[in-house]
């Protein structure tokens, strides 16, 4: 019969830990595995019964500190950076339970702290890359300023010129505070699926027309192929914002680049099962494929300059993916060096 306790002991501890969310690995002497639950098989599927910790979880700040708690019979906390195979950030808290030091049972319990580590990281990102944006325009105006109550207070040409180019910075910063609070809107709201019916193709034509003056001042050709009719559930105004940003970004910088040998942005709509597929294609020069990967980040550029000449804020993908994802579809790139880009948004139809 006592042969059998730490069987039974083992069976216990196992059923226990298992009913706990967090992922949680018991040892024992020697380190050895007594228990491991679903969330911690998971992150760590090396871990076996009977094995030493060390085998099945190579970090030697969590060895450590399991070194330390089994010293000392006191709770300990270590934190860790795995690297591969993706990066992951942890927490780990170590408590031993009664017994003899030799054979004290250990509990590990870790906290998966990526996401949140990754949140913080773009959050500080985020501002630090608004106040860049921000800075640069809001110290042009105020050198400008300073100018003109200064030496260029009574020359007529210099304020002439210096109030168009304060125009155009303020203009700017008007754009970049829009579609920061644009965004922060649909984040918000990201939960909160739309219902109301909207016509795909509607929008398509209004957005051909309203950007007609643009591409024809670029000496682009706008082509849109559609059927009669698309209808899904979604926000009016934010479905606009999403072609306008994709049909506007062609035009930009895909067809009017003077290495485009092909001026023309092709708008196609498709209707497939259950979904509709909305691609833009222009043929200009093409992404590199290094930033396709974040060409939906906040701020993000292939080229700052030639963007901030356009009047570009860096924000119109990140605000296409983020409206997109509340439509409960799919933004996709493709993209070569030399041949164009496609955008294209997949998005479920309204059920018949």
């Amino acid at each position: 019969m006592e042969q059998g306790k730490p069987a039974r002991d083992r069976l216990i501890i196992g059923r226990f830990i298992d009913a706990l969310p967090e992922p949680v690995i018991v040892i024992g002497a020697a380190d050895r595995v007594l228990a491991v639950n679903a969330p911690a098989q998971a992150l760590f599927p090396a871990l076996r019964p009977d094995d030493l910790l060390a085998r099945g979880l190579r970090a030697p700040d969590v060895l450590d500190a399991v070194a330390r708690a089994r010293a000392t019979a006191r709770p300990e906390r270590a934190t860790w950076l795995e690297r591969v195979p993706v990066e992951r950030f942890f927490e780990l808290s170590v408590a031993p339970m009664e017994g003899p030091q030799s054979e004290r049972t250990m509990v590990l319990t870790l906290r998966d702290l990526s996401e949140a580590r990754r949140v913080e990281r773009m959050r500080v990102d985020f501002v630090a890359n608004a106040s860049h944006e921000l800075r640069t325009p809001l110290a042009s105006l105020l050198g400008f300023v300073e100018t003109l109550q200064g030496p260029a207070r009574d020359d007529a040409q210099a304020r002439v010129r210096f109030l168009a180019i304060m125009r155009e910075q303020a203009q700017r910063m008007t754009r970049l505070v829009d579609d920061l609070l644009s965004l922060s809107r649909i984040e918000q709201n990201l939960h909160l699926r739309p219902q109301t019916p909207v016509d795909m193709v509607a929008i398509l034509r209004h957005i051909a027309d309203t950007l007609a003056p643009m591409a024809r001042d670029n000496g682009v050709v706008i082509k849109l192929e559609a059927p009669c009719a698309v209808i899904v559930r979604g926000d009016r105004d934010e479905l606009l914002r999403v072609v306008e940003n994709l049909v506007e970004n062609a035009i930009k910088y895909g067809a009017s680049e003077p290495a485009s040998v092909n001026r023309t942005v092709e708008i196609m709509l498709t209707e497939q099962e259950r979904q509709c597929v909305l691609s833009v294609r222009d043929y200009g020069p093409g992404i590199a494929p290094e930033h396709l990967p974040r060409l939906t980040e906040r701020f993000y550029r292939v080229d700052a300059g030639q963007s901030r000449a356009k009047g570009g804020t860096g924000l119109g993908l990140a605000i296409v993916k983020h409206i997109v994802a509340r439509h409960r579809g799919r933004l996709g790139i493709e993209s070569k060096p030399g041949a164009g880009a496609t955008f294209s948004v997949t998005l479920p139809l309204q059920a018949s």
